[in-house]
């Protein structure tokens, strides 16, 4: 019996050699077995576990991001990968997940939506505690483009505000703790910002920049599952960013979560959505304000 607290060494040449004849889909060879009844386990799985839906067209990703796990724990195959998952996964799910999770990130992603979130920040001022939750962090780009509006708006007077991000999916969730990114990735940035917000690299870390220390300090991170029974952020929210994930869920699913999402937001609460996401099956619960903002349907 094989299971991932002992895994199985790796593959042999002999045995990949074996496997490398079988086609894949667009013909060419693949070196594991991975068969549509496998493609529809893994599509159930990662439902069950993150309540992510996978289109049928994802087969060539799926098999390519999950390839590497059956190389990393020995499995011969996708169907042995997954009765081991099944029987014994461990901390194998939490990496299962990781490979099967999308992180397309920038900072200021979808810039129309900061002005507004700036001005409910100086509509709610500064003589009581404002809570905001970044849902989809990803690898950081996003949370510290929140924290940066935060600092813009308020100066150094930022102690009444509290942001917390989340993610799934631990590895980026390490990467935005760190807050060092190639300088590429900030370049769409003014040099206003990149002087105020960053510290360029030197020596070995040329050609990265690490967000300042007291930008760290406003942001706290935690993995949170967003199908989760209970969410370790609690209420009441001032807003909540939850942008370009519902995309990956079903309605009933996105149904559930912002039904979760209602009761812990103030009344004036406000929740940004993504582009390409809308909420009219769920107008009970949250109402549109225009370009992807939602506030709740029925105030307390």
């Amino acid at each position: 019996m094989v299971d991932f607290r002992n895994p199985a060494p790796p593959a042999s040449p002999l045995r990949s050699s074996l496997l490398a004849g079988l086609p894949a889909r667009d013909g060419s060879a693949r070196e594991f077995t991975f068969s549509t009844t496998d493609f529809e386990r893994v599509r159930k799985l990662i439902y069950q576990h993150a309540g992510i839906s996978l289109s049928p067209v994802k087969q060539d990703m799926v098999y390519s991001r999950l390839a590497r796990r059956l190389r990393a724990t020995g499995m011969p195959s996708f169907a042995a990968y997954l009765d081991a998952l099944e029987r014994n996964g461990g901390d194998e799910w939490e990496r299962f997940v990781n490979s099967l999770t999308t992180n397309l990130t920038s900072f200021f992603r979808e810039p129309h939506h900061f002005p507004i979130f700036a001005d409910h920040l100086r509509k709610l001022g500064t003589k009581r505690p404002v809570r905001v939750w970044c849902s989809a962090a990803s690898t950081g780009e996003e949370p510290y483009s929140i924290a940066i509006t935060v600092a813009e708006t308020f100066g150094a007077n930022v102690s009444h505000i509290s942001i917390v991000a989340s993610d799934l999916d631990t590895n980026v969730l390490a990467t935005a703790e760190k807050g060092v990114y190639p300088i590429e990735r900030v370049e769409k940035l003014s040099p206003e910002r990149l002087r105020q917000f960053f510290l360029r690299g030197t020596g070995s870390q040329e050609g990265f920049v690490s967000v300042r220390p007291e930008l760290k300090r406003m942001v706290s991170f935690q993995r949170i599952n967003l199908l989760d029974a209970n969410y370790s952020v609690k209420g009441p929210l001032d807003v909540i960013f939850c942008r370009n994930v519902m995309i990956y869920f079903d309605k009933p699913t996105q149904y559930k979560i912002l039904s979760r999402f209602a009761p812990m937001m103030q009344p004036d609460g406000l929740m940004f959505a993504g582009h390409s996401e809308s909420f009219l099956h769920a107008a009970d619960l949250f109402k549109s304000q225009g370009k992807t903002v939602y506030a709740l349907a029925n105030a307390r």
